[in-house]
């Protein structure tokens, strides 16, 4: 544990930015998933329209730093190969 007053604090604003971190990732793993299903289904509209939400949450993320940006990339390029795919079958 902190021993001096602004340790604590820094500690205090530490949990309160994993917490806001950890519902982030949590909202991309999920688009990531409803995306995912769609692309399944062979929904090619709203397949579409979700994947401009999730690279927008994507790119959001990565300028927070809260993935890395070649992750953020790396996510993107693999989504839209998979949406490309979809419209090619």
């Amino acid at each position: 544990m902190p021993i001096k007053r602004a340790s604590f604090k820094d500690l205090r604003k530490s949990k309160k930015r994993h917490l806001k971190n950890i519902t982030i990732r949590t909202e991309l793993h999920t688009l990531t998933k409803k995306f995912g299903a769609l692309v399944s289904g062979k929904k090619s509209d709203e397949a579409k329209n979700a994947l401009k939400a999730l690279l927008s949450k994507i790119g959001k993320a990565a300028s927070k730093g809260i993935i890395h940006k070649n992750a953020a990339s790396r996510k993107t390029s693999r989504l839209m190969k998979r949406l490309t795919s979809l419209s090619k079958a």
